[in-house]
């Protein structure tokens, strides 16, 4: 007799082995027809699986988050059995599940067109149509390596020369279309109805560039037709967002193939990085940071004693001078280590904070990059407090409250908190992990916010918090961080004195707010539209002139207003002024100053704010004072 323990603590006796469908089945038949998989002991298995143990049983369907990721991975093995419909030659590769949809990644003799994509699609939905029941295989090595040479499905083969110690696996058949997976799966395509192809893209075996080019298909699966359109208007929001776009639009800045992730910064756009570089300068001297600047090329020792060399050479630029190695910094604590052991410190140094717009070079695959938000030049807003243990409390809750101002003034109000706690592979004795972890806890909690625990994600030198900003349509950006770091000023032989006059190495705490500064300001673009606060867009005002007449005076208001530390530009061209109005518009500005016979007579301008507001007919002193207050209030 087997015993099924349900959510509700209810339970159910079987004579014998039993299916997580029989279970639902036992329940009733709607449970039944919605049963997509099922979670034994908080495992999730395939609806067909046999329970052959007492055991607790939630059964899954498309309402739990769970069923709802099943159905998306479910959805690209139906990818693969259109594709190889029409396109027999095509060899899969893998198609797992990402945020809110997946992928698949194929390998085709020719780059598959829109056209194609839309043939792919029609094709899945009369397989839909045919309601055909998935069926699991569990099926030793030996025949799977049959059935995958069979049929030439060579890169299937690579990823079972991948699992050496799997004796058996689970197949997973689509009638005649035959994919390998650990599952769980639908137990039938009705499940699959709600589902949209978005975007074909490259991407490279294993991902890496040295290997051949394969071909991916985007989409997305959803429970609901509702939650399909909304995600559908999301991302037509996000394009309409996407930094790239209003980068190109608004000549804040390019990337050229002449320097692959590196970012050229236009006039319009540094004025954007002067903008939040100065206010995160500010932010380091009213929390006590002192500002500093290391090298960008350090020697290879420096690297070997880090660690770097030894496990992220690939990912660091490096070069040879006088038979020496260097290489460009991937990161600045290394750097900031040397600053600190540059002198004898003591105990009533500590906490000592060291800030730092540092530029950091990381050799990121080129199927990676994205715009400026994934570069392989970056500058960050990156700190290292140095402090005791008995010190970590309080700058960790210190930190928690300027991040949550920060951010509020960059109009981020939605902060979501993790703490990444004690992976197995940690350095360090039990005991300062407790006190690290203690203090990530005890901050977010005095600073009465909800939070997250992430078992086992931290860094194997310390725990750390992750914030993650909610933009303007809903998505999540991780931004912000702090970590506690026992490891790195051991390892480079910094220490303080102590009030015993002995010698302890002291704590590290990496910090940053913005993160990287070319990724952070992508977000901004992306989560204000490119209608930047008025403290941050990179033109705060345009002067119109209605004929030429009025040039010398609207010169003159320019000038008023930029010693005011405005920054302005004029438009005198003999255009209609209904057609400047419109092209100024577009860019996105505050304000747009009208000047006419009439302003001009008056010592005045007639001010437009975004969106076409009309705020009438004012007087340069009380324009400028507005202007003023709404960068005073970041508005």
């Amino acid at each position: 007799m087997i015993q099924i323990t349900l959510p509700d603590n209810s339970q159910r006796s079987f004579p014998g082995p039993v299916s997580v469908a029989d279970v639902a089945r036992s329940i009733g038949p709607g449970l039944a027809k919605m049963t997509v998989a099922g979670k034994i002991d908080g495992r999730l298995v395939d609806a067909s699986d046999l329970i052959e143990h007492d055991a607790r049983l939630q059964i899954i369907t498309p309402k739990d988050a769970e069923g709802v990721e099943i159905i998306r991975h479910s959805t690209a093995h139906l990818v693969g059995h259109a594709v190889k419909q029409l396109y027999p030659t095509a060899r899969m590769v893998i198609g797992p599940v990402i945020d809110e949809g997946f992928y698949y990644d194929i390998a085709y003799e020719r780059p598959f067109t829109p056209e194609d994509m839309a043939a792919i699609e029609a094709r899945m939905k009369q397989l839909i149509a045919q309601d055909y029941d998935v069926v699991k295989k569990m099926t030793p090595r030996a025949e799977v390596i049959e059935v995958f040479q069979s049929r030439g499905e060579d890169y299937k083969l690579r990823l079972v020369e991948d699992m050496p110690d799997e004796q058996a696996m689970g197949l997973y058949y689509h009638q005649e279309y035959v994919d390998m997976c650990r599952g769980p799966h639908v137990p039938n395509t009705r499940f699959l109805k709600v589902f949209k192809l978005t975007k074909l893209a490259g991407a490279y075996w294993r991902g890496d560039a040295k290997n051949e080019q394969l071909q991916r298909i985007y989409g997305t699966a959803w429970a609901d037709k509702k939650d399909l359109e909304a995600y559908i208007l999301r991302i037509e929001e996000a394009e309409k967002r996407d930094h790239r776009r209003l980068g190109k639009e608004l000549d804040l800045f390019h990337i050229d193939d002449v320097a692959p992730g590196v970012v050229f910064w236009h006039p319009k756009g540094w004025a954007i990085w002067q903008a939040v570089e100065q206010y995160m300068r500010q932010v380091y001297r009213e929390t006590g940071y002192l500002e500093v600047k290391g090298p960008q090329i350090l020697d290879r020792s420096l690297w070997e004693k880090t660690g770097h060399w030894q496990n992220y050479r690939e990912n660091m630029f490096t070069t040879e001078s006088e038979k020496r190695d260097y290489a460009l910094k991937p990161m600045n604590c290394p750097g900031h280590v040397l600053i600190f052991k540059s002198d004898l410190r003591s105990y009533r140094d500590l906490p000592l904070r060291y800030g730092e717009f540092g530029q950091c070079h990381r050799n990121e695959p080129s199927g990676a990059l994205h715009g400026i938000m994934r570069v392989r030049g970056f500058t960050q807003d990156d700190g290292h407090a140095f402090v005791t243990e008995d010190q970590i409390l309080d700058e960790c809750v210190a930190f928690t409250e300027t991040l949550q101002r920060v951010y509020q003034d960059f109009g981020f109000t939605d902060i979501l908190y993790k703490i990444a706690t004690r992976p197995d592979n940690r350095v360090g004795s039990d005991e300062l992990w407790d006190k690290a972890e203690h203090a990530c806890i005890e901050a977010l909690k005095r600073s009465g916010v909800e939070y997250q625990i992430s078992p086992g994600e931290g860094a194997f030198y310390g725990p750390k918090i992750e914030y993650t900003l909610r933009d303007a349509i809903g998505r999540h950006w991780q931004c912000g961080t702090i970590q506690v770091d026992f490891n790195t000023a051991e390892r480079l032989g910094a220490e303080y004195v102590t009030e015993a006059n002995g010698r302890a190495h002291p704590v590290m705490l990496h910090r940053a707010i913005v993160g990287s500064l070319e990724r952070f300001i992508g977000m901004l673009i992306e989560h204000h539209a490119g209608a930047l606060p008025s403290w941050l867009a990179p033109m705060q005002v345009s002067i119109l002139t209605i004929t030429d007449s009025q040039a010398e005076y609207a010169r003159s208001v320019a000038k008023t207003l930029r010693a005011q530390g405005l920054r302005v530009q004029l438009d005198l061209r003999n255009e209609k002024i209904n057609y400047k109005i419109r092209e100024h518009s577009m860019q996105k500005l505050p304000y747009i100053a009208v000047i006419g016979d009439k302003e001009m007579a008056a010592g005045a301008v007639a001010v437009r704010a975004r969106g076409g507001v009309d705020l009438g007919a004012m007087s340069v002193a009380a324009f400028a004072e507005k202007v003023a207050s709404d960068i005073a209030l970041k508005i």
